[in-house]
């Protein structure tokens, strides 16, 4: 699950694998083989990839299916301005 989860999270964020290796400092290889579930990140870089997408390691690893949004530390104003977005998107869908 974590592999899909990576993979999906990273092509959703429209990040190549080498995009996505430079924003965490690893080799692309190592992203490919994260997605293709031949080795698993270290327990600090799961947390480092959780805190990139703004997901928990439990949604990470397959552990539950919430992958809310943390806006907490953004102002009223914003907060506002995400739901509004989020409320549109919706619609279109």
């Amino acid at each position: 699950m974590l592999n899909v989860r990576i993979k999906e999270l990273r092509t959703a964020h429209n990040l190549t694998q080498v995009e996505f290796a430079n924003k965490l400092s690893v080799a692309k290889q190592t992203v490919s083989n994260w997605e293709n579930n031949n080795i698993q990140p270290s327990i600090d870089m799961l947390i480092k990839i959780a805190d990139y997408f703004g997901v928990t390691t439990d949604y990470l690893l397959g552990r539950n299916n919430d992958n809310s949004l943390d806006i907490s530390t953004l102002t009223a104003e914003q907060a506002a301005h995400i739901r509004m977005i989020i409320a549109d998107i919706s619609n279109k869908v």
